[in-house]
């Protein structure tokens, strides 16, 4: 069946409170997708972030980022005695540090007005929750040190997990934050089910080495017996970086991940299947082969292509997730053994017509998700602007081929994505608004106080395209 929808992350809708949260935005805007005939609505990882801010580097797989946490929803439960004040500015950059400074007081203030009941003992049985909220406090005491550096007694906590009764109060407001983001979200989800929306989220190939995840499974990555690694993940030289990205994450160790039957991968993935109906991971090719750098490289230029034992460990995932559908991100230079792997289980693909407007066919593959563009790249504007005048000449007799010419030309892109062959077009909420560079979301293999920050001001402009949009997808057919 062919749909359409919408790339937004969470913290980039306008929020009341300098973020994008849980809030009425996030209703607000499922509203608008259902008046535009959007059956998709696609966001970036929710996990907890650190230095950037980073989704794709979070403190852990299935911890939720507080700040998303709704002031007035915490209100509406009788948890606070005021309704708290929205700012009254809406900036277009997000601002974590002024959201979360705003909202940690009346976090505690509902804490103490919480009841537990059978519910909130059902969700914090989960062996993650009360580690994570401990992992938290520590990484609180050490500011932003790591955890393979924090002093002996309590790096190695995670072996003893012995009572610590001083940081008590501190763990049971992690652990109820993390008990109100996960009945907050899901509150949102079945608002968006219960509309014919479904929601995508992303579940990151590899984990931080800053992160719950790490610390507490150390014999599932490759590491020396201080914790530290003994090499990291990254990316040779591609198109969004000439000299690769080394991102310094941990790689696993695949071989103790099979003799248990990858319980990692699989309670990780179950997981996110929890929290979204379609799940996108990223940097699926890693699933075949992984490029391996060596801890002591300083650049992601250095390092080897090693295979990765994909099909084993979906033959045992797959029976587990019945109800989920898996995207892969196959996006870069690929061997044929990466999309033999992708069409082996039926996974739907990426196209972004940035990368793959002027090759042949490209419109032909069906079982496939067509973008604009991603939250890595450059709005369809910019980038069509920045081409050179020879290819832009060349770009529009393309749209005049497939009918799709406009004097707009994000609206030209967004016919041409809509009318395309593959089951799913997904269009990144900038494009649909008509904006440029200034509206980006990231910049790969760059760490700057610009990436993860942009945000919306106001849905009206949004809500004002929704018929434009709702034609399309009568017209298109999704």
């Amino acid at each position: 069946m062919r749909k359409a929808g919408v790339l937004v992350p969470i913290f980039s809708l306008p929020g009341d409170y300098g973020v994008g949260d849980f809030g009425s935005c996030c209703y607000r805007f499922i509203d608008f997708l259902e008046a535009a005939g959007m059956k998709i609505w696609q966001v970036l990882p929710l996990n907890p972030t650190g230095y950037g801010h980073s989704p794709y580097q979070p403190f852990s797989s299935f911890a939720g980022n507080s700040t998303f946490v709704d002031l007035h929803g915490l209100y509406e439960d009788g948890l606070l005695k005021e309704d708290p004040k929205p700012f009254e500015e809406v900036k277009s950059r997000v601002d974590y540090d002024e959201a979360w400074n705003y909202k940690l007081p009346y976090f505690k203030e509902a804490l103490k007005s919480f009841k537990p009941d059978a519910d909130y003992e059902k969700f914090v049985s989960q062996p993650w929750v009360r580690l994570y909220a401990v992992f938290k406090c520590f990484k609180d005491i050490y500011g932003d040190l790591t955890w393979n550096e924090w002093p002996e007694e309590h790096k190695n906590w995670i072996k003893t997990q012995e009572p610590l009764p001083e940081m008590e109060e501190d763990i049971q407001l992690k652990i109820f934050l993390q008990y109100e983001f996960n009945k907050q979200w899901m509150k949102v989800k079945k608002y968006a089910n219960a509309r014919g929306i479904v929601i995508m989220g992303d579940i990151p190939f590899y984990v931080g080495l800053d992160s719950l995840d790490v610390w507490m499974n150390q014999d599932e990555f490759d590491l020396d017996p201080m914790g530290h690694p003994l090499s990291v993940a990254g990316v040779p030289p591609d198109y969004f970086c000439a000299e690769g990205q080394r991102w310094g994450n941990p790689i696993y160790n695949w071989e103790h991940m099979q003799e248990n039957g990858f319980e990692f991968w699989r309670n990780r993935v179950k997981y996110t299947s929890h929290m979204f109906t379609m799940i996108r991971i990223d940097h699926f090719r890693a699933f075949d082969t992984y490029w391996k750098i060596p801890a002591s490289s300083p650049t992601a230029m250095v390092g080897e292509w090693l295979e990765a034992p994909g099909y084993e460990l979906f033959d045992l995932l797959l029976p587990e997730l019945p109800k989920s559908e898996i995207v892969a991100e196959d996006l870069g230079f690929m061997r044929k053994e990466v999309y033999e792997l992708r069409d082996h289980y039926e996974f739907p693909g990426m196209d972004v017509i940035q990368f793959t407007l002027f090759d042949e066919g490209f419109k032909e593959k069906e079982n496939m998700i067509i973008y604009t563009g991603t939250h890595d790249n450059d709005m369809i504007r910019s980038w069509y602007e920045g081409l050179s005048e020879y290819d832009q000449e060349r770009a529009q007799e393309f749209l005049k081929e497939a009918k799709c010419e406009d004097e707009n030309i994000s609206d030209a892109f967004i016919k041409m994505a809509m009318f395309a062959k593959p089951k799913y077009a997904i269009i990144p909420v900038q494009d649909i608004l008509g904006y440029g560079t200034e509206a980006r979301v990231n910049v790969p293999g760059v760490v700057a106080d610009e990436n993860w920050c942009w945000k919306l001001t106001s849905l009206e402009p949004l809500e004002k395209r929704a018929a434009f949009l709702k034609k399309l997808v009568e017209e298109s057919k999704r």
